[in-house]
């Protein structure tokens, strides 16, 4: 007798119909990587960033929220000045936190990086339609080189320029305007005992407005006259080093009253270097106003570097046709354009 099993030849020992399936324990849906596109979400403007935490103002309700950035929108991130799509607890109640599903579509960016070496570019505001570049006549000393820094960044952001000067009480700003007289910028002189506020009412009214400035130069103090709500914290400059203090330390947008049209401003911290390293070649050169007109005239594969033979920068300085101020300008172009081309070689370009 034998003990071995002999299958019934007719039958299919492979056979695995009877084998009981387990249902899917998360639904009989199949998992999709297809998000919600969340077209009636209620849409907000980022008035602040703090720790991943987004203050939000409600556009439908007038009414500030908090929020984070849903999962989809991690990598990418939002910025103070985007308009936001929120889906989640937008509600009144203690605690409530919503989430950022959408960044709607941007109409500007400006961005800056480290320094002119960093790959990585940091996004500062969107959606804004100009620029104040403040600058402290003293205490501490202006920096032609970085105003030029800034006025690069805004003409690549398809930002408006202004120029507001502060501190005119302590010393005469004639000379140092001098280096922008062939600019055609708005310039708001500003005194610490009388703030300027008319002519900046002017230039504010209706618009969306970064303010950007070295530590020090008084940025927060006129902030805060143009808006007083605002409370935006002030310090001093550094007797030893000459350095103004960082006191904001976080971007903000603030909304200023009905005499200026719905106006905003967007206060950021105070820095002393401003990275290039996004901006593109022909933005760098067409935020030299002056000197644009004499760079249009050079030879097809000019570099406009004082290595450059026949370079029309050259020809414009020897025949001091550029005004006094015109060869320290040149110097500020040239420096940017080396320290641009020698780092425009990205990892895996």
């Amino acid at each position: 007798m034998s003990w071995l099993y002999e299958p019934d030849p007719g039958q299919n020992d492979l056979d695995e119909t009877d084998v009981r399936v387990r249902p899917n324990p998360k639904g009989n849906k199949p998992r999709t990587k297809k998000r919600p596109e969340h077209k009636e979400a209620p849409i907000g403007l980022v008035l602040g960033v703090d720790v991943g935490r987004y203050r939000v103002l409600l556009e439908s309700e007038d009414r500030i929220i908090n929020a984070t950035l849903g999962k989809e929108l991690r990598k990418q991130g939002a910025a103070v000045g985007d308009r936001v799509a929120l889906a989640g607890d937008i509600s009144t109640t203690e605690g409530a936190l919503a989430r950022i599903v959408r960044i709607e579509p941007r109409t500007s960016l400006l961005r800056r990086s480290a320094d002119d070496s960093d790959v990585v570019e940091r996004v500062i505001v969107a959606n804004a339609t100009q620029m104040a570049i403040v600058v402290a006549i003293a205490n501490p000393e202006p920096r032609t080189r970085l105003i030029d820094r800034y006025l690069a960044a805004a003409y690549d952001a398809g930002l408006r320029p202004i120029l507001v000067i502060t501190k005119t009480d302590l010393a005469n700003p004639d000379e140092f305007l001098a280096n922008f007289a062939g600019l055609s910028i708005p310039v708001v002189l500003n005194r610490s005992d009388a703030p300027a506020l008319p002519a900046l009412r002017e230039l504010l009214t209706g618009q969306t407005t970064v303010f950007v400035g070295h530590s020090g130069v008084g940025k927060s103090t006129l902030v805060n006259a143009l808006a007083p709500h605002a409370q935006r914290a002030t310090g001093g400059v550094n007797i030893v080093t000459g350095r103004g203090r960082h006191t904001s330390s976080s971007v903000r947008a603030i909304r200023l009253d009905e005499n200026f049209g719905e106006g905003w401003i967007i206060d950021t911290p105070g820095v002393r270097s401003f990275g290039l390293g996004h901006v593109k070649p022909e933005n760098l050169l067409r935020s030299f106003e002056d000197l644009w007109a004499v760079i249009e005239t050079c030879p097809r594969d000019c570099n406009h570097t004082s290595e450059a033979p026949d370079c029309a920068l050259d020809d414009a300085i020897a025949a001091g046709t550029l005004g006094p101020s015109g060869e320290g300008r040149v110097d500020s172009l040239r420096r940017l354009i080396t320290s641009l081309a020698n780092h425009s070689e990205k990892p895996g370009e």
